[in-house]
């Protein structure tokens, strides 16, 4: 018999400003001790040298994860000029050194081939899996990879201040799946100068502000109190970017047995993918088949 985990039945999203030093694992155990959650995850790794924006989903909140990986977020970072490393991070053994310094003019005309559709090579200290073993891994073996070129849709990607000749400070919204190390050492290269990235923060993802976010100490310091339960976030902001659709009454079990039910909508095509709530909260998440959804997703919470 499998053992049942311990711990509360507590649904919804804490989001953290990470701080620099610790890794996205050890952030969401943090929040799951804190709060004594049954289940933890978080939507969206950062490196460990990274901060800003970790969205850690509690219980129920979980099954909205992956609408919050897909959507749209945004970093701040700092770009050192004049060096590559073998990370393509600070973290990293320098590799290679150049003397040119690009001008601001050349640094955002090489910006813009990397707004739009792109292809990016994922980072060789990376979490891709190769032959079914971390790239990270084979990395510190001292292995050398062929890594596939993944797609990357960049919306934004600007230059926001210029501290020296040797930093450059970029500011880029985009999708899931990128590697702000990636563009840093594609744009070093671009420019002929070698560049990896000095500093990193993501600033917000999807619906999720850092500027909202509860830091480490406050975490610590309120742990197992209800001031800590205060700034969880209810589950149905991890649904934000699909449309609402109301269910009736009799709609609920229903739904939540996985079986189609009758809904309330308006502006919503067949096929659309949406969220159904009772009262305000998430009974499921299914595909709108003209007055029903059929469900892919139910919450019991």
């Amino acid at each position: 018999m499998a053992r049942r985990r311990k711990g509360r039945d507590i649904s919804g999203w804490l989001v953290v400003d990470k701080p620099a030093g610790i890794t996205s694992t050890a952030v969401v155990n943090k929040v799951r001790w804190a709060l004594d959650a049954k289940k933890a995850g978080h939507a969206g790794t950062l490196d460990p040298e990274a901060t800003g924006v970790l969205a850690v989903a509690l219980g129920e909140a979980t099954k909205t994860v992956p609408y919050i990986t897909d959507a749209l977020k945004a970093y701040t970072f700092t770009v050192r000029l004049g060096q590559a490393t073998n990370t393509d991070d600070a973290e990293g053994e320098v590799i290679a050194t150049s003397d040119l310094r690009p001008d601001d003019a050349a640094i955002k005309e090489a910006l813009s081939s990397f707004v739009g559709d792109i292809m990016q090579v994922p980072p060789q200290f990376s979490a891709v899996k190769v032959d079914g073993e971390r790239a990270y891994k084979k990395a510190r073996d001292g292995e050398e990879m062929e890594l596939a070129a993944r797609p990357l849709w960049v919306e934004e990607l600007l230059l926001i201040d210029r501290p020296d000749a040797d930093h450059v400070v970029l500011e880029m919204t985009c999708g899931k799946g990128g590697y702000v190390r990636s563009i840093a050492r594609d744009l070093g290269e671009a420019l002929g100068c070698k560049a990896h990235v000095k500093s990193l923060r993501r600033v917000w993802s999807g619906p999720f502000q850092a500027t909202d976010g509860v830091t480490l100490e406050q975490v610590d310091a309120l742990a197992k109190t209800p001031e800590l339960d205060a700034f969880i976030q209810p589950l149905e902001v991890g649904l934000s970017d699909l449309q609402e659709v109301r269910c009736l009454a009799e709609s609920v079990a229903k739904l939540r047995n996985g079986n189609p039910a009758s809904v309330i909508a308006t502006g919503v095509e067949f096929g659309d993918e949406v969220w159904a709530s009772y009262e305000g909260k998430a009974i499921a998440v299914g595909t709108y088949r003209g007055g029903e959804i059929q469900p892919s997703r139910v919450f019991v919470v």
